[in-house]
């Protein structure tokens, strides 16, 4: 099938496995490109700028025809690798970046020298005109159902604003699991989609059996609202350590957030501390669990090889 993202991207399939923290990894980015889509990873995922070197010039070697690789940058001051990051991304090169949670004028400016792509998380009409002004090459339309940090418009709401009102690619993500839901999203207009929680549950993700057993499991209704980890709202499986702990901000957090000498602090501070948690959660079988994922793992019903959950998505 032919969209403006298989263009842009010189892929088969209009689809981009989502960047997951702790989750993704070249071994599913090369599954992906081998199946004719797009694969992307957060930088974070890599602790120091010669790890996320050496990812680079793995997948690079990996590339294959119809297939497309990038990287998600965390362009806002919670993250103060952000700047090297991107100065790694641009020197190396990959075919595009997606930013998250902030402004992407730096990113686009210097990705674009580089001759890389830029797409950006958006969650509204305002944002989205932003990036279009400042020249981004798609928007990630981030909706109601997606894992993680997720919108406030469903996915119809969503995808129709934005292709209404904008003249650049939109990628819907959230609220895909199978087949049908990519056909319905591409329905409402999309030109393509980003699909996350799905791939947790694959055997070649790089986090615990009982986190990739738990997608399994529990459904689209385990899934709740948590602030109590980056201290954005974020979409965990509702495990029996969630409900112990509550998913509210302590009166604490609650009053420093307010604060407006100290809100990008604590922010900051919060964030360190939350993904450190997520990362003990997903490494290690423990009571202490925090899994982050989506509503689309309802239709995860077993652990599988990247390539046929990828099947899955594009066949049946």
């Amino acid at each position: 099938m032919q969209t403006k993202l298989t263009q842009l991207l010189n892929i088969k399939h209009p689809i981009i496995m989502a960047p997951m923290f702790l989750v993704s990894n070249t071994a599913m980015v090369k599954e992906a490109m081998n199946s004719g889509i797009a694969g992307c990873i957060p930088a974070l995922n890599y602790r120091t700028l010669p790890e996320l070197k050496a990812a680079i010039q793995e997948l690079k070697a990996a590339k294959v025809e119809g297939g497309s690789f990038g990287f998600n940058l965390i362009v806002n001051k919670s993250n103060p690798k952000y700047r090297e990051q991107l100065r790694v991304l641009c020197e190396e090169g990959c075919d595009f970046i997606i930013t998250s949670l902030g402004s992407p004028e730096e990113t686009i400016i210097q990705a674009h020298k580089a001759g890389i792509k830029v797409f950006c998380d958006v969650t509204d009409l305002k944002f989205a005109q932003k990036v279009e002004s400042l020249g981004g090459d798609a928007l990630i339309a981030v909706n109601n159902e997606a894992g993680g940090h997720r919108g406030n418009f469903s996915p119809k709401e969503l995808i129709q604003l934005l292709k209404k009102n904008c003249s650049i690619p939109v990628i819907s993500a959230g609220g895909v699991g199978r087949k049908a839901d990519i056909d319905e999203m591409l329905g409402y207009g999309a030109d393509g989609v980003s699909v996350g929680s799905p791939f947790i549950a694959s055997v070649e993700a790089n986090v615990t059996d009982e986190y990739k057993q738990a997608c399994v499991d529990y459904g689209a209704k385990d899934i709740v609202m948590t602030q109590r980890i980056s201290g954005t709202p974020c979409t965990v499986i509702n495990t029996p350590y969630v409900q112990k702990i509550g998913t509210k901000e302590s009166w604490l957090e609650s009053m420093l957030n307010k604060h407006k000498k100290l809100k990008k602090w604590v922010k900051m501070i919060r964030f360190s501390i939350g993904m450190r948690a997520t990362e003990k959660a997903a490494k290690e079988a423990t009571y202490k669990t925090v899994w982050v994922a989506g509503p689309s793992i309802e239709y995860t019903k077993e652990i599988l090889p990247t390539k046929e959950i990828i099947s899955k998505l594009t066949h049946s």
